[in-house]
């Protein structure tokens, strides 16, 4: 006889949590109306009834539909990078962000500047 020897695998509760967490985070981001369930079949390409089940936290996202929501959902990403315990990413994915964002003011601040007419004595 064998001993048993395998695989520990993950508990019913952190399955659930996994679940709550992923649903909690889209409908912080999207709500839970239809045009929600819209975005995130575009944004996955999965089906209306699986979307509708990660958004009632009944399932989550598994592989490539999971991968795609982090490459469109910033919440997402960050949820999941907290999770995981890499808050350092975290603030360099944020820092990124910023840094865009900033960029784009300076350009429409810069686009105003060359708008205006100089005024003359």
């Amino acid at each position: 006889m064998f001993p048993k020897t395998g695989n520990v695998l993950p508990s019913r509760e952190a399955n659930q949590a996994f679940t709550t967490m992923i649903s909690r985070t889209l409908v912080e981001e999207l709500g839970r109306t239809h045009q929600a369930v819209k975005t995130t079949i575009r944004w996955t390409g999965a089906s209306e009834r699986s979307v509708k089940h990660w958004l009632a936290g009944t399932h989550a996202p598994q592989g490539p539909h999971l991968l795609a929501l982090m490459r469109h959902s910033d919440r997402i990403l960050g949820t999941l990078l907290v999770a995981a315990g890499r808050r350092d990413i975290l603030l360099a994915v944020e820092l990124s962000a910023l840094r865009q964002k900033l960029s784009d003011v300076v350009d429409l601040i810069d686009g105003l500047a060359e708008n205006q007419e100089p005024s003359g004595p």
